[in-house]
């Protein structure tokens, strides 16, 4: 059994093929609340709203950059890898940091090599791939 990160967390996965369950955000749906767990899943919601308004712009988007460098590894992870997905979360990372540059601040260098890593990773999985696609008696 593999797993599959989000930002809510580890989900396992049974099969390769089925879609990833989705934890609800809160924990419950909205007609398991009552009105008190309502309003304080809202003030919990609206105070999770103004420290991300408090943070800086690059900071955040150096984290979400993070999570599809995960998302990127986790699918060429898999077995076997899943490199059609790979590279789509890669080339969202490479549009990202490339696209923003020097914008996202002191964290703009570690991510610059970090999507160096994930790319020559997956070109080295692509190879591996193509190789036993040539010679499938191994």
């Amino acid at each position: 059994m593999s797993s599959l990160w989000t930002p809510s967390g580890e989900h396992p996965v049974e099969d390769e093929r089925a879609q990833p369950q989705v934890a609800p955000v809160m924990g419950a749906g909205p007609s398991e609340l009552t009105d008190e767990e309502a309003m304080e899943a809202e003030a919990q919601v609206e105070a999770l709203r103004q420290r991300l308004a408090e943070a800086p712009v690059e900071t955040v988007l150096a984290n979400h950059c993070y999570g599809l460098f995960e998302l990127g590894a986790v699918y060429l992870s898999a077995a076997p890898a899943m490199l059609p997905q790979a590279r789509m979360a890669i080339d969202a990372f490479g549009l990202l940091v490339e696209g923003l540059g020097d914008r996202l601040g002191e964290a703009t260098g570690p991510l610059r090599d970090a999507l160096a890593q994930i790319r020559l990773g997956y070109v080295q999985m692509e190879g591996a791939h193509q190789a036993a696609d040539a010679d499938p008696g191994e």
